[in-house]
């Protein structure tokens, strides 16, 4: 329960603009989470998020920089929680989730920093990601591979 409350906390603050605990937890009980403030304070600290200005003088909650092994570790186990199979056309890559879960899987492999993958947009259950070329579709998809097993 708690890698699905984590991955939820990460789609989240990727979709909305999060500025405090408080809306956080209404997010995630609105999304079916049963949770408390201490919980999502541990939550935070665990996941070593921090504020960043959104340049209309508020704050919201953004995935921090320079992620440790320890949290590298996290988004690895959050994108296999959620995966079901992945394919390669021509330079994308169509990773299928469980339903509900593209949009945290996502956000956990944007986190994981691939470098062959220029960007993502998740479903509900599908993940489609665009790469430069087939070369590095197939880099990536070898990199996703390592990192589901």
């Amino acid at each position: 329960m708690k890698n699905k409350r984590q991955s939820k906390i990460i789609e989240l603050i990727t979709a909305f603009d999060i500025g405090t605990q408080e809306e956080l937890a209404e997010r995630l009980k609105k999304a079916g989470f049963n949770v408390t403030q201490a919980t999502v304070s541990r939550d935070i600290r665990e996941l070593q998020l921090s504020k960043a200005n959104t340049g209309d003088g508020h704050q919201r909650y953004v995935i921090g920089p320079g992620s440790s092994a320890g949290l590298n570790d996290k988004y690895a186990r959050s994108l296999r929680d959620g995966f079901v199979s992945i394919q390669r056309a021509m330079n994308m890559l169509v990773i299928k989730t469980y339903p509900g879960m593209a949009m945290a899987s996502a956000a956990a492999l944007d986190a994981l920093d691939i470098p062959e993958i220029m960007g993502s947009i998740a479903g509900d259950d599908t993940i489609m990601c665009a790469t430069a070329g087939e070369k590095e579709a197939g880099v990536a998809m070898d990199k996703i591979e390592k990192i589901i097993r």
